[in-house]
Parts: structure tokens; C-alpha cells; sequence
């Protein structure tokens, strides 16, 4: 089953769950929260967002550094073989194996390292985005707030992203949030 499958499902559950328990009493109070949008705009997912840029950028261009290096040596290679010794191209074809296996492992080194700075940073902003939603379902008397990914179709009035964002971009400022 797919990660949205997965969550779709235990999002059912979990509202069938509370529809059942509370169809004696009022109706449940639901918020929704999109935290996509809210990792995009906040300012901490924004910066997070251009440290992964940054890396991006970083480790394309040392694999380009690489590369050319790999292909001016290949150039070197075929150019100069027909008047170098056996013992010159051997060791040539030597060092131009040992660049492409110090490429491959950069390369494999590098996409390890932004997939875990990538892990880490996601997970630091859900975890800081998740005592703010439990604040907000508490002040707000929500029973219940769910990903907008698993719902069809909603009031726009539940959505309570922007307040996330809002209060979230103020715990990061230091200010204390302002209640609406």
C-alpha cells in the first residue's frame, strides 16, 4: 500500500472512529492542515528549502570539476597514445579508473548526505510544526486535525494553515503569537 494510500486509509479510520464515538453528542470540530504549504512558506522551510539549494548546487558543480578533469584525461589518453609508452598509458588508464571511482563515490557519498540534511531538516520542522497544532487544536477546541491530502472536498473555513504558518514563523522569531 502507497504512503497516501496508507495515510487515506488511517485517516478514514480515524474519522469513522470519531464520527461513531461522537454521533450522540454535537458534531466533531475539524481543522485541516496542509503542511506542505506550510513547510514552503514558512520562513524556516524556506530556509531550509535554499540550504538544499545550496548543497544541490555544491555537489553538482564539484561532480562537474570531476568530470571535466575525467574527460580532459580520457582526451589526454587518446591523443597522446600513439606516442607514449606502454608504462606512461597503463598508469594513465590507471589514474583516469581511480577518478572515476572517486567520482562514483562522491557522487554516492554526496546523495547519502543531502538525502539525511533533507530527512533531518523535514523532520525538525514537523516535529516544531506539531506542538503548534496540538496548541491550535486545544485553544480552538478542535477534536480532530487532519492532512488536507486526505480529504476530497472540505469547507475552506476548516483549513487552518495559514494560522500554522503565522504562529510558526513567530515561535522561529521569538515573538510570542498573537491569538485571532
Amino acid at each position: 500500500m502507497c504512503k497516501l494510500a496508507k495515510l487515506t486509509h488511517l485517516t478514514n479510520l480515524l474519522f469513522f472512529g470519531l464520527s461513531v464515538s461522537l454521533s450522540a453528542q454535537q458534531p466533531a470540530k475539524i481543522g485541516l492542515v496542509n503542511s506542505q504549504r506550510a513547510f514552503e512558506q514558512s520562513d524556516e522551510g524556506k530556509k531550509a528549502v535554499a540550504l538544499m539549494q545550496e548543497r544541490d548546487t555544491r555537489m553538482k558543480n564539484e561532480m562537474q570539476k570531476m568530470d571535466d578533469s575525467i574527460k580532459s584525461m580520457e582526451t589526454r589518453l587518446m591523443t597522446a597514445q600513439l606516442t607514449m609508452t606502454q608504462e606512461a598509458i597503463i598508469g594513465l588508464q590507471s589514474d583516469l579508473e581511480k577518478k572515476r571511482t572517486e567520482r562514483k563515490r562522491y557522487e554516492e557519498d554526496a546523495t547519502q548526505e543531502f538525502a539525511r540534511l533533507r530527512a533531518s531538516l523535514i523532520n525538525k520542522l514537523q516535529t516544531e510544526m506539531l506542538t503548534i497544532i496540538q496548541a491550535l487544536r486545544k485553544e480552538k477546541g478542535y477534536d480532530i486535525i487532519m492532512e488536507t491530502t486526505a480529504v476530497v472536498d472540505s469547507d475552506l473555513n476548516l483549513d487552518i494553515t495559514d494560522e500554522l504558518i503565522r504562529r510558526y514563523n513567530a515561535s522561529k522569531a521569538g515573538n510570542v503569537p498573537v491569538k485571532r
